[in-house]
């Protein structure tokens, strides 16, 4: 994609640092973030110019049928015909950009399968007449922690990361990346619940260990400040606030009963997940057409030929961190090289026949 990008005139700036996943990302976002998309969306408009794109914004395609050889297009300004159809249509994700799930209905109506959609990449909202629904307290307040998925009754994965707390309930990369999980399963009709280990990487024994070893080592030390050595001042109130224990009490004084409720809540803390933020809010959408009906190499249906889907329409989503912008692209990519061979032009880009 970079590539792609440069051969089209966009300066791509990269800027390489370890994020959640202990992986390396590119990011094309510099200092003057605005000017350097304008500049971009330039470009990309004038090579999409040179290669004789009719490009017709505020136009919204109403209906889609194959009629023969030719697939007919009914817009808002009037019908097209063509020969080969691409739908990138996007899911129901962020639904004021357009895309609103009606490409899940034009390529039904084409023959294809469905597989049932759900936010993902969304924001987890939080019971909190729940005694353990503190997140309005702690609204603004981030730490990093491990997700456990439970699905019934047992883990289904763990994920870490950064989680946020916001006034509704929880948001970040870790919750977001967790978010998919808890919708599938939901809508599957299964049991599902998430805990959160706010000493990621360490077990329930581990961490009482530690405890134990603190009361020997610091037995003036109050449970509050044990805590915050490790994790914001004010989740540890929060947490001391639900478990009743005062805050101010000496680790010589904690009973063993307390102190392991008290590990188990920094191990295992519920999350009273009652809903997502829904697609309003969601980067991206779970489910879509059944892969089994594209063939990977170009991005053309099994079951309705000259007709391409790539992105989000399709049932695939990636975590955070651009993946699924780079699937989009990548998928991009393939159809219109095979647009291109069908075309007899080769390679697509500039001076490619149109279609």
């Amino acid at each position: 994609m970079i590539s792609c990008l440069r051969r089209a005139g966009v300066e791509v700036v990269e800027r390489h640092e370890t994020v959640w996943d202990g992986r390396e990302h590119k990011f094309g976002v510099g200092a003057r973030a605005a000017m350097r998309l304008a500049a971009a969306e330039l470009r990309l408009l004038r090579a999409a110019e040179s290669a004789s794109v009719d490009l017709q914004s505020a136009t919204r395609v109403l209906a889609v049928a194959r009629h023969g050889d030719r697939f007919l297009v009914e817009t808002s300004r009037g019908a097209l015909s063509a020969t080969a159809l691409v739908l990138a249509t996007g899911g129901r994700s962020l639904p004021k950009s357009g895309s609103d799930g009606a490409g899940y209905e034009f390529a039904r109506g084409l023959g294809h399968s469905l597989v049932a959609t759900t936010p993902a990449l969304v924001p987890l909202v939080l019971d909190g007449a729940m005694g353990h629904g503190i997140h309005a307290e702690l609204s603004g307040v981030s730490i990093d922690g491990e997700i456990a998925v439970w699905v019934d009754g047992a883990v289904a994965t763990r994920l870490s990361g950064a989680l946020l707390w916001t006034h509704f309930g929880i948001s970040g990369p870790l919750v977001l990346n967790a978010s998919r999980h808890w919708a599938r399963a939901r809508m599957e009709g299964r049991g599902v619940h998430l805990t959160l280990n706010m000493r990621p990487g360490e077990r329930f024994e581990q961490v009482d260990a530690n405890w134990t070893a603190a009361v020997s080592a610091r037995p003036r030390a109050t449970v509050r400040s044990t805590i915050a050595a490790d994790l914001p001042d004010a989740v540890a109130l929060a947490v001391l606030k639900v478990l009743e224990v005062a805050p101010d009490l000496p680790l010589a004084d904690l009973t063993r009963v307390d102190r392991r409720r008290i590990v188990h809540a920094l191990t295992a803390w519920p999350l009273p997940v009652v809903d997502t933020r829904g697609y309003n809010f969601a980067e991206v959408t779970a489910g879509g057409v059944d892969l089994a009906e594209i063939d990977p190499a170009t991005m053309e249906s099994r079951v309705c030929a000259r007709l391409f889907l790539v992105g989000e329409i399709l049932d695939v989503d990636g975590r955070i961190g651009g993946f699924n912008f780079q699937w989009a692209w990548s998928g991009a990519a393939a159809a219109a090289a095979a647009l291109a061979r069908m075309s007899g032009a080769g390679t697509a880009g500039p001076g490619s026949e149109r279609r």
